[in-house]
């Protein structure tokens, strides 16, 4: 009686059994070699935000005011030569600023009068220069235009200062483009924002705040805020950070 070739003996039934396990053999080899697959675990659930109360009708609030000040040309100044504010003499930009708004207590132009007296002071004859309240500039591109803006500080009594920044147009006019005063733990410059460090008003906590120019107003805004913890014994920075 001839056999069929397909008919599967009983001697041969193992061998069927072998070859699958001996092909496989070499693929769980390589799981557990460098660069094999690994399993990372289990993926934990991604919870976006819920929304509470959906139901509810929300409040209507307009548009808040943008912060900052509006920017404002220095007058009584001469014309800056292609856009270079480092031609500029910080103090007799300070001075100009004050005889363009003599007697402001209040604003970003306020001013106490015993400050205004010492700025006017600065840079005469008999003045000790350290008694002029207004600092060192610094100097960095906020604008995004590849040309520098002054940054001025003008020391205030009660460890209060004013804070400013000034830019040039084509024109060669000297436009101011930020000022704030605030009792201020230190400044500071990070890329193109120009950073102010407060008391938030809440014992060992401090209020960050980040000035950034906005195309649209043509100044410097506060753009973010942020509340953060001082840690124990940290000690207080010089009040300018940057590279003038």
């Amino acid at each position: 009686m001839k056999t069929s070739p397909f008919r599967t003996t009983a001697a041969t039934r193992p061998l069927l059994w072998i070859l699958p396990a001996l092909l496989a053999l070499p693929l769980l080899a390589g799981c557990g070699e460098a660069g094999g697959l690994a399993a990372a675990g289990p993926t934990p659930t991604a919870n976006g935000p819920v929304h509470l109360w959906p139901d509810r009708r929300p409040a209507s609030v307009p548009p808040p005011d943008p912060g900052g000040a509006p920017p404002e040309y220095v007058p009584g100044l001469p014309a800056v030569r292609n856009q270079n504010v480092h031609e500029v003499d910080p103090i007799a930009l300070v001075q100009a600023e004050l005889r363009s708004r003599p007697g402001t207590y209040s604003g970003a132009d306020g001013m106490p009068q015993e400050t205004a007296a010492a700025v006017a002071a600065c840079g005469k004859d008999g003045q000790d220069p350290a008694k002029c309240p207004v600092l060192t500039p610094y100097y960095r591109d906020l604008t995004g235009n590849g040309r520098d803006e002054l940054i001025a500080g003008i020391e205030l009594p009660d460890r209060m200062m004013s804070v400013r920044v000034y830019t040039a147009d084509p024109d060669g006019r000297l436009n101011r483009i930020m000022a704030t005063t605030q009792t201020v733990i230190a400044v500071e410059l990070a890329g193109q924002d120009v950073v102010l460090r407060v008391p938030s008003g809440n014992d060992g906590y401090e209020l960050i705040t980040a000035w950034s120019w906005d195309e649209k107003q043509r100044s410097m805004l506060p753009t973010r805020e942020q509340i953060v913890r001082v840690p124990a014994g940290a000690q207080t920075p010089p009040s300018v950070t940057g590279a003038p």
